[in-house]
């Protein structure tokens, strides 16, 4: 049996020049370009980020994802070799115990043990099936102590070391919850006076926190996307948001999500029936989101332009459409668009 188009991973492929993959951020932030289609119309405009404010209307709800990227990757000797080990945390168990990624893998086997310089010790007590490992550490593992010892996690379609600059760029403004190996990178383009243009117009703000895992780098390998399993990452919603979002949508304002991230925490929440809670909301969500999804919490997206076959443009092909999605993006890679977490961004109505 022949598997229907929208279901087929490589329908939501795209052709590009590989120049084109952002290796820096704009400067300043709000400089990247802005590619606005509106559904209803099926206008285009190309503008410039800093230029939001002229598509948002008073009343609607800007909904930002918060997560703060942590510097992840950290590089301890093998105590049994003093060889160099790169140590890519994952996930938190517990201050002292994360879900971690080792190269070289083949080397670091269970009961090996990683230091450094500090005397702090890891040692891997666990083999995951997936080929990652559970460390235990000699001491609870702190945002600041990784901000001593950690890299910033650039993607690896950035072919560079991250340096000093990514320390900040590769983080929203508004970044204040540390937990992502990730960042959520259609909130990279605003600025503190874009934000404050917005308020001025009557565009109101809200927060919530999905922890961006690794999984958004990983591919989609089946052929029929519906046998994709997407990771699961950790959301948290405040009752000031879930009001928020209530009294926009009973007042005719739209919900506009600030990334795919805050998409599927907001459709997490429409799933769960948690979008109607009057307390804090939290769990873990492995939602995927493709056509012929339909959305019943968010009214625009403003996203970056991804990966072909990722999930991610998967989920922007359920949005705007899948054969609409593939045009837009032919039009922003004509122009010369920059691509990916670095790249432009676009905002659908």
């Amino acid at each position: 049996m022949s598997v229907p188009i929208d279901f087929q991973r490589t329908a939501y492929s795209y052709d590009f020049d590989p120049a084109l993959i952002a290796q820096t951020p704009a400067v300043p932030r709000d400089s990247s370009h802005l590619l606005v289609f509106d559904r209803t119309t099926r206008a285009i405009h190309h503008e410039v980020f800093r230029e939001l404010d002229k598509f948002l209307r008073p009343g609607d709800l800007l909904i930002v994802n918060t997560t703060r990227v942590m510097p992840v990757r950290l590089f301890p000797r093998e105590r049994a070799s003093g060889r160099p080990v790169e140590l890519f945390l994952l996930r938190a168990r517990s201050p002292r115990f994360w879900e971690a990624l080792v190269k070289p893998g083949r080397r670091i086997r269970r009961d090996s043990s990683l230091e450094w310089d500090d005397g702090t010790v890891a040692t891997v007590i666990e083999r995951l099936p997936d080929g990652s490992r559970v460390v235990e550490f000699s001491r609870e593992v702190t945002p600041d102590w990784l901000e001593g010892h950690g890299k910033t996690p650039l993607p690896p379609y950035i072919r560079r070391e991250a340096n000093d600059e990514d320390r900040e760029r590769y983080q929203t403004i508004y970044a204040t919850a540390p937990g992502a190996a990730a960042a959520p990178t259609a909130g990279l383009h605003f600025t503190e006076s874009l934000m404050e243009r917005l308020a001025a117009g009557g565009v109101h703000k809200a927060e919530l926190v999905l922890h961006v895992g690794i999984g958004t780098f990983r591919p989609v390998r089946a052929e029929d996307i519906r046998q994709h399993a997407m990771e699961s990452e950790y959301y948290e919603v405040s009752p000031d948001t879930l009001e928020r979002i209530r009294t926009t949508r009973a007042s005719g304002g739209r919900i506009i999500a600030v990334g795919t991230t805050t998409v599927r925490t907001l459709e997490t929440l429409a799933d769960t029936g948690q979008i109607d809670a009057r307390d804090t909301v939290a769990g873990w969500t492995r939602i995927f989101i493709h056509p012929p999804y339909r959305f019943r919490v968010v009214d625009a997206l403003i996203t970056n332009f991804h990966l072909p076959e990722s999930t991610l443009i998967m989920l922007v092909s359920a949005f705007a459409g899948r054969e609409q999605t593939l045009a837009l993006y032919a039009e922003a890679v004509r122009l010369r668009y920059r691509l990916y977490s670095y790249g432009d961004a676009m905002l659908i109505t």
